[in-house]
């Protein structure tokens, strides 16, 4: 069972930047998956932010573009994702997926983004 592990959430005022970080454990296959950031406020459906496929391809959100750098280290089974720029309506519970071949999904437990105007 993969397990995710998120770090780097924090509390920062608006224009500011940070570092999100997931590390797969017990991945026997992580440079197969397709590894993507998600979001929810309060509760509410996880919206996709941006995601990285096996082969690099990345895409994402609209009101992230230009902002938001999604990356991954296949040697450290990690994703990242960097926000620079931050807006208050980034705040959000930052969650991390990982998708295997099989469409199987495994989920991070989350960390708060906080930003103050």
């Amino acid at each position: 069972q993969v397990q995710l592990v998120e770090s780097g959430g924090g509390l920062v005022q608006s224009g500011g930047s940070l570092r999100l970080s997931c590390v797969a454990a017990h991945s026997s296959d992580y440079s197969s998956y397709d590894m993507s950031w998600h979001r929810s406020v309060s509760g509410t459906k996880r919206e996709l932010v941006a995601i990285i496929s096996s082969g690099n391809y990345t895409d994402y959100d609209d009101p992230v573009k230009g902002r938001f750098t999604i990356s991954r280290d296949n040697v450290k089974t990690s994703a990242y994702l960097q926000m620079n720029n931050l807006k208050p309506e980034d705040t959000a519970v930052y969650y991390c997926r990982a998708r295997d071949h099989y469409q199987r999904d495994f989920w991070g437990q989350g960390t708060q983004v906080t930003v103050s105007s």
